[in-house]
């Protein structure tokens, strides 16, 4: 039970860290020249915005529960597994930011679970 409530925590925190980010990128203009100021600029124009802050927070749950869960599980185990973030990202991507999905890219994120489903049935 651990182990599946870290993987939940894994896979949905770092997805919507990651969606939130995403969220607080695209709210702010786009970086034209990589000169010192410009960088520095954007850098503090980004710490402004709520989701950014959401986002981080969020990737820092995910990345302590991942660290968690490979104290008690085999990395040739988790990192397979915690490929279902590629899904929950997509739907949250269409769900949540309006993206479009092509048929191919829900082909390939169906062979991703089809793997997954796999390297969790070999530990059981």
């Amino acid at each position: 039970m651990r182990e599946l409530g870290l993987l939940f925590l894994i896979i949905v925190g770092g997805t919507a860290g990651e969606l939130c980010i995403s969220h607080a990128m695209k709210s702010l203009d786009v970086i034209t020249a990589f000169h010192p100021s410009s960088l520095l600029r954007f850098f503090l124009r980004a710490i402004r915005v709520p989701s950014m802050w959401l986002g981080i927070a969020l990737m820092s749950v995910a990345f302590f529960s991942l660290l968690a869960m490979l104290s008690i599980q085999e990395v040739s185990f988790v990192v397979p597994v915690t490929a279902l973030s590629y899904l929950t990202g997509a739907i949250g991507a269409t769900t949540l930011l309006g993206e479009r999905i092509s048929r191919e890219r829900w082909l390939g994120l169906a062979l991703v679970c089809v793997g997954v489903t796999i390297v969790w049935l070999s530990k059981h």
